[in-house]
């Protein structure tokens, strides 16, 4: 199996070349990686110790920057490096100025595990959540590098319980230790055989509890919302837009404020949204040419980076993607500010998003109507909104505490 996973790298790699020429992600994928190991070359020297981490994409990095940022201090002698997967998080962060080097992962050949380890030769390797590359964790292992998972989360059907996943089994022997989200995590892995294991929580409880503590002020959403009642509305997809822009054509109070904040920032798309809705809406980059925000009723946020701040300005929360095949966005960064939350049908996959449902803390739009009626509802009743609200708070602060227990065992 180990063979053909390597073939299938190597005919992967030539078929994203080609893809690239057509594709602006897959380009970004394509031509960062041709630039990886003189990043590394030219930032890490043989005498460097060095902590390296490695991200997925935007979320995962969101749950390991508690951790990033808390081994800077520990450490401060200490090289850190970040990886991603993605051009997604790498685009994000590449200037992330917490680390020393920030690069893209080589694809997972042999030749390229062995040259990056070369390269940085970790001391630790910390993995967020997920990515199990097989000719890496190998090479790991071979160099007894202390290599652990954290906010990891299993599920049975994965390739690791099955009885053909022998292969990837062997792969998780380099783990020193799994942190890992929840007892069911644990007790998969137990079964394989692996014992190294700590349910302790998710450290993206962590990170958005912290957000609360940072300035979040943005004066233009401050003259835009003027006191109003506001919902925000962030990472939508046209599916939720059509469902909000109904409401807010046909059955809005004029004391109500929409933020929308859509997931895929589009030029021609967010004019379509911004043509559909009839009430007197701007966009965030026309906001230096408009006068007096307070006397428009919808703002769309046509950039990136912000939404977090965003939120903290919200009475009310929609977060996007629960009518698309991929689920719900996430949850925890309004629920953090204290605000009840409305999603699609799609979370089931989303732990969090079920937990905050089953405590009345967010709440399921099915349809338009059903949309409508929760909104109306949350307006003119300031008692429920501010419960709900209570609830979703709670929840976050029940939550946290995993990164110091990941802490204590790099100590």
């Amino acid at each position: 199996m180990q063979f053909l996973y390597n073939i299938l790298v190597f005919k992967a790699g030539l078929l994203l070349k080609v893809i690239a020429f057509f594709n602006k992600k897959i380009k970004l994928f394509i031509d960062g990686r041709k630039e990886t190991f003189a990043i590394l070359k030219n930032n890490i020297s043989p005498s460097n110790k060095v902590i390296w981490m490695h991200c997925a994409s935007l979320g995962e990095f969101e749950q390991g920057r508690p951790i990033l940022e808390n081994l800077k201090k520990i450490h401060p002698n200490k090289k850190l490096v970040l990886t991603f997967f993605s051009p997604s998080g790498y685009e994000v962060r590449k200037n992330y100025k917490e680390v020393d080097v920030v690069c893209y992962l080589p694809l997972d050949s042999r030749k390229n595990a062995q040259q990056f380890l070369d390269i940085v030769h970790p001391e630790t390797a910390i993995f967020v959540k997920y990515e199990f590359w097989p000719n890496l964790l190998k090479e790991l292992k071979n160099s007894n590098v202390n290599t652990i998972l954290i906010s990891g989360i299993f599920r049975k059907n994965q390739l690791f319980f099955n009885w053909y996943g022998g292969w990837m089994r062997k792969s998780l022997s380099a783990f020193s230790h799994f942190f890992v989200q929840d007892e069911i995590s644990k007790n998969l892995l137990n079964s394989i055989g692996f014992t190294n294991v700590s349910a302790c929580g998710d450290t993206r409880f962590d990170r958005v509890y912290e957000i609360t503590k940072q300035d979040n002020q943005l004066n233009f959403v401050s003259e835009f919302k003027n006191n109003n009642y506001t919902l925000v509305a962030g990472s939508t997809w046209k599916e939720d837009e059509d469902l909000l822009v109904d409401y807010i054509n046909n059955k809005s109070s004029e004391k109500e404020k929409f933020i929308i904040a859509p997931h895929n920032i589009n030029a021609n798309e967010i004019q379509q949204l911004k043509k559909s809705i009839l009430k007197k809406v701007f966009l965030y980059s026309e906001k230096e040419e408009k006068e007096n925000l307070n006397n428009y009723q919808v703002l769309i946020v046509d950039t990136i980076g912000i939404l977090t701040k965003i939120y903290s300005y919200a009475d009310i929360a929609y977060v996007g993607g629960g009518y698309t095949k991929s689920g719900v966005h996430n949850v925890l960064e309004p629920a953090t500010f204290g605000v009840p939350i409305i999603i699609g049908p799609n979370y089931n996959k989303f732990l969090e998003a079920k937990e905050l449902v089953n405590k009345q803390a967010c709440f399921v739009a099915d349809n338009s109507q059903k949309l409508s009626v929760l909104l109306t509802e949350f307006f003119r009743d300031n008692k429920k909104r501010i419960k709900s609200g209570s609830q979703s708070l709670n929840y976050v602060i029940e939550k946290t505490g995993a990164s110091v227990k990941i802490l204590n065992y790099l100590k």
